[in-house]
């Protein structure tokens, strides 16, 4: 007992002393650590090493959530040590009741319950830090931090060791991070680093930190504290391979009429991952036949617009470290949000040739499900003076079809082989007060078949970035410009000048030039931002950006549509701290503004939303949106621009105590459409339910109705004309997502997730477009068909529409995967995933039916064992 008071004592004298030395909130925070030689601290999570005595404890924590600027309800102190190879960090996080810590297990990244977290800025330039988060339950969490904080990438996983207990004085965190894992000066004899301890006292909801300041201010990385005494150490190269191999069997219901059609298909694979440590600063990442069986599927929709959906990329290769190939052309939750000059889903893709087969006549393909990878490689990392460099090249492999006509079997190729390369380059200048960047992407493709003279052969995209801030970066500038050129034969320009994207050919088109001649197209884009940042009152953010008719990026990119510019304007007011019965709340204000590149007004709106939370945690928000009469461009498929009325929407939604073992979110909202044009009402609610530490389960229904009195349905010729015909549509969608989460060490764990989904869409009230620039919407269409020629003869055109176009789509999908990781870095999967999907032309939901439906379908499993062992140095 005497030796525990004793320890308590001289803690208590180390944050006295310490603030003696400095002010807590105004000077520059510094730790002294200390080398050791010999002896290393065992890493158990337990205060029993006499090596940590060589250094002192520092503390003096101070609370910036919710109280800015508070005492932390809880103390906090921390040592460092270091030897040759390794940074060594000790953790007390002081609790007065030790039985209400929050241990909640998950998989890396969890961030869930009690943590502590060590920022470590070993490049010492302001900007950039890496961060390893410990969790009470021995769950470790990593982020890559770039741009003073405003990005946090937590795919990037080091390997480190953690270890933590549970004592009587609350909790305690022992971390072993390699100096492989870090990047620092080769050149310095005395390292200085930036350091940053922050704390999670997950009861409270309350966040602290060690080297305080308030959230009034900018930025994040500038604010560390320093870490002296490091001295003649030498950075290690990284070196890891990791070989894996594989077994997979696929399942699937036996077509008796498709040769194809195998029903049990066994495979083996094997393939290469691999970290090589080209310098200090840069890290060469390699996989040669990479395998992603592991990876969960993306969600089920139906789209019925004319633009290709955005799913994010889940496949590890391409996502650790991503933020430094990223160039975003602007932000903003709109049409534009996802546009980027790489988008790393379209390595691999799914093959974009579909073989010409019809099964009434005999006719079969057996068409590849992605393109194979056969390598690629990504150099990524930053050196000491600021020049951060990302550099991907990767080959896929040409894919055929195998095809069956009457018998006759042959290959068909449905994709070329294609070589991609991406470079991304930033520097920081006038200390780190100005970054200029750049980008520059190639798509080459190796086509020797016409059937797929519809690719471009040749793509490139180049851009520029910089960015200026002022005032301790309270205030900046951000210049965007980019191009792009595509070559290729006539075909595949005249399908990139007709497609959804621009559609040159519209009769009304006056400012671009439809040109069936054309092999070459080149556009540009790019934005101009202004805003403030970092307040916790007054912020504020205007934009303009704009996308050339000619502009395309989609071959390695990803792009909504050109033709368009696009202005925003947004302001926010935040009171961080409690008041009354808040804890904190925010209030938002938001305009906008599109045109074409015509100058013709496409669309104006606005919007204003309160969010808030309660000082019992509870959260509610809401808001309302108005959107003018707008014009679009694209809604006839090719024709015309057509005037659309304007709409009224607003959304609610509230959510319980996150902190409790069980939370429910629930939102719903209504879009009203002008003039009777449109209705859409949905719902949505999250149950959360955490029975103990280590189980999560999720429920997530949705629900929706909506109905459109103008839905595209087909483009018909009379008389030498073109007639653009449309439907009323009623859509009823529900889905219900299930996720079970069971940590059973931070090592192993079993994921679950299984998601069904049913739409019914019901075609009524055929018209086609009479006059698409009306002044009232009712006189902008017509609703006698009696010309048409689609249906037959004794059909009137509901039943064709019944018959051709109402529908029933039913899918599930789901994923059970067993995830070990049996030593640092060596992972052992265990997958079964399973889909069903189906179809019928009836159009009228029915839940129990369409459920029973579903269920009965026959299933595709896939099967996998995979397994990697790491090498490392």
């Amino acid at each position: 007992m005497k030796y525990k008071a004793l320890y308590i004592i001289t803690i208590l004298v180390s944050f006295a002393l310490t603030s003696i030395a400095q002010d807590n909130t105004l000077q520059e925070k510094i730790y002294n650590t200390k080398r050791i030689n010999g002896t290393r601290p065992f890493i158990d999570g337990i205060i029993d090493d006499e090596i940590w005595d060589k250094v002192e404890w520092s503390g003096d924590f101070i609370q910036r959530e919710p109280n800015d600027g508070a005492k932390p309800s809880q103390e906090t102190a921390f040592k460092v040590l270091y030897d040759d190879d390794n940074l060594y960090v000790l953790v007390r996080a002081f609790d007065t009741e030790p039985d209400k810590i929050v241990k909640r297990m998950s998989r890396r990244d969890g961030f869930d319950g009690d943590w502590v977290e060590i920022n470590i800025d070993s490049y010492f330039d302001k900007r950039t830090a890496f961060s390893f988060t410990a969790s009470v339950s021995g769950v470790k969490s990593d982020q890559f931090i770039t741009n003073d904080g405003d990005r946090w990438d937590s795919t990037w996983d080091p390997i480190w060791v953690l270890k933590t207990s549970i004592d009587s004085l609350g909790w305690i965190a022992e971390l072993k991070i390699p100096f492989t894992q870090l990047r620092f000066s080769n050149n310095k004899e005395n390292q200085i680093w930036g350091l940053q301890v922050n704390r999670r006292f997950f009861r409270n909801e309350e966040r602290s930190h060690w080297s305080y300041f308030s959230q009034d201010e900018s930025g994040w990385v500038r604010h560390f504290g320093e870490l002296h005494g490091i001295k003649n150490i030498k950075p290690k190269r990284q070196l890891e391979i990791s070989p894996y191999i594989l077994a997979k069997t696929e399942s699937n219901k036996i077509d008796p009429d498709n040769p194809f059609s195998e029903g049990i298909k066994p495979s083996m694979g094997f393939g290469l991952d691999g970290k090589i440590g080209i310098t200090n600063d840069f890290t060469l990442d390699f996989t040669i036949n990479p395998d992603f069986g592991q990876v969960e599927a993306d969600p089920s929709e139906v789209n019925l617009s004319a633009f290709e959906s955005y799913f994010e990329e889940k496949r590890p290769f391409f996502i650790e470290g991503r933020n430094i190939t990223n160039f975003q052309i602007s932000g903003g939750g709109n049409s534009f949000a996802q546009d980027n000059l790489f988008y790393s889903r379209r390595i691999g893709r799914a093959p974009q040739y579909n073989p010409d087969v019809d099964s009434d006549d005999d006719e079969y393909a057996d068409v590849p499900t992605n393109t194979t990878i056969l390598g690629a490689l990504k150099l990524t990392g930053k050196t000491r003076n600021g020049l951060s460099i990302g550099i991907i090249e990767s080959l896929a492999a040409e894919e055929k079809a195998s095809i069956s006509r009457q018998g006759d079997e042959s290959e068909e190729v449905v994709e070329p082989m294609t070589n991609y390369f991406i470079a991304r380059v930033q520097k920081d200048l006038n200390n780190n007060n100005s970054i200029l960047g750049g980008m520059f992407t190639s798509t080459n493709r190796f086509i020797n078949n016409d059937h797929l003279n519809e690719l471009n052969t040749e793509a490139y995209t180049g851009g520029i970035d910089f960015t200026q801030y002022w005032k301790e970066k309270k205030y900046y500038m951000t210049l965007k410009y980019t191009m792009s050129h595509i070559q290729g034969d006539t075909t595949a320009i005249i399908s990139q000048q007709s497609s959804s994207r621009r559609y040159f050919q519209r009769p009304d088109n006056t400012y671009t030039t439809f040109d069936s001649t054309r092999t070459t197209m080149t556009g540009h884009a790019g934005t101009i931002q202004f805003g403030k940042r970092g307040s916790n009152k007054l912020r504020w953010m205007t934009w303009l950006t704009w996308r050339s008719p000619e502009f395309e990026t989609n071959d390695v990119g990803f792009l909504h549509h050109s033709d368009a510019l696009f202005q925003v304007f947004w302001a926010g007011y935040r009171w961080s701290e409690p008041f009354s019965i808040f804890r904190n709340m925010q209030l938002n204000f938001n305009q906008w503004s599109g045109w074409d590149f015509g100058l013709n007004n496409n669309f104006y709106g606005g919007n204003v939303n309160l969010n808030m939370q309660f000082t019992n945690h509870w959260t509610f928000g809401g808001g309302t949106n108005m959107e003018g009469e707008s014009t679009s461009n694209n809604m006839l498929r090719g024709g015309p621009s057509i005037k659309t009325p304007g709409s009224f929407n607003y959304w609610l939604n509230v959510g319980t105590d996150s902190r409790k073992k069980l939370q429910v979110y629930g939102n719903t909202g209504t879009n009203w459409g002008f003039d009777n044009s449109s209705k859409r009402t949905w719902y949505g609610i999250d149950l959360i339910y955490r029975p103990w530490d280590a189980l999560r389960i999720s429920f997530l229904p949705d629900y929706s109705v909506s109905n459109s009195e103008l839905q595209y349905v087909d483009t018909e010729e009379f008389n030498n004309d073109d007639r653009y015909v449309f439907a009323k549509i009623d859509q009823i969608t529900t889905d219900l997502t299930v996720r079970i989460d069971y940590t059973i060490t931070p090592g192993l764990t079993i994921q679950y997730y299984g998601s069904p989904f049913i739409t019914a869409v019901d075609y009524s009230d055929a018209k086609y477009i009479t006059n698409p620039n009306a002044e009232k919407f009712e006189d902008r269409y017509s609703t006698d068909m009696s010309w048409s020629t689609e249906p037959e003869t004794d059909q009137n055109y509901q039943d064709y529409l019944n018959n051709e176009y109402d529908f029933n789509f039913k899918q599930f999908r789901s994923n059970l995967v067993l995830r070990w990781e049996y030593r640092p870095g060596s992972l052992l999967y265990l997958v079964w995933t399973q889909s069903k999907t189906g179809d019928e032309n009836v159009g009228k939901f029915s839940l129990g039916n369409d459920l029973d439906d579903l269920f009965n379908l026959h299933p595709s499993n896939v099967f996998l064992v995979k397994l990697s062992f790491r090498i490392a140095n």
